[in-house]
This record gives C-alpha cells, structure tokens and sequence, in this order.
C-alpha cells in the first residue's frame, strides 16, 4: 500500500494535466509507504507523448534532495495521456526499482481520471492499493 495525501494526489494531477498530450513524471518521497514531498521531473523522452525518461543528473540531485531531508524515494509517477493507468511494456522494462510503487495517472480525452498505483518486480505487474 502507498498513502497518498488529497494534496499530493491533485499535485500529481494537476502536473499531468498542466503537460498536455506529454508524459509528465516525478519521483515521491516519504518515510514507511507515506508520501510526504512531490518531486516533479522533466520527462527527456525522445517520445515524449508515448513514454518517460528522467533526465539521470536531475534525478541524482533530487535522491541527494530526499536522504538530506531525512526521507526515502516510495514511488515514481507518471501519467498516460490517452491510455489506461496500467504499466505499458516499455514502463515494466525500465522499473528498475523493485522498493518502489510505480504510480500511473490517466487522464482520458473524455475527463476521466484513473489514478493506480503497481508494483513490478522482474516483469510482474501487481496492483497496489493507493489510500487517499
């Protein structure tokens, strides 16, 4: 399970939305599977709209950023413009970390929002529960 504050979640949200037809991502930090602090990233994706890269320089400042603030990364979100929130092929190859919940933000064309979150260790996808 990850806990997730209303605040945080319409942060996520509201940074999903604010890139228009591109993968926003960011990485959560928190202490025992309880989100604290919203890191948002810049997706360096050459694909932009289909998937999500961080860029590895800004990433490694904001770990520094988290262990100085006495936290731990939980999560990495992301959000699928016009697709499901469920890990595409290409996210269950790049979760490189099994410790992590993998969130996934959907924002369909039609105004509903899917927020799940999952973990994926060595290519299994199981949900994980997400309490608000």
């Amino acid at each position: 399970m990850i806990a997730i504050s209303e605040h945080l979640r319409k942060e996520i949200i509201e940074h999903a939305g604010g890139v228009g037809n591109l993968e926003a991502c960011g990485i959560l930090a928190g202490k025992l599977g309880e989100a604290q602090k919203v890191y948002k990233m810049k997706n360096t994706s050459d694909s932009p709209q289909k998937c999500y890269f961080m860029d590895p320089r800004e990433q490694l400042g904001v770990m520094k950023a988290i262990r100085k603030e006495g936290l731990e990364m939980i999560g990495i979100y992301h959000s699928h413009p016009s697709s499901e929130a469920y890990p595409s092929p290409k996210d269950i190859e790049l979760a490189f970390y099994d410790e992590a919940a993998y969130v996934i933000v959907s924002l369909h064309p039609h105004g509903k929002i899917e927020f799940r979150a999952f973990r994926i260790n060595e290519g299994k996808v199981s949900e994980e529960e997400v309490e608000t």
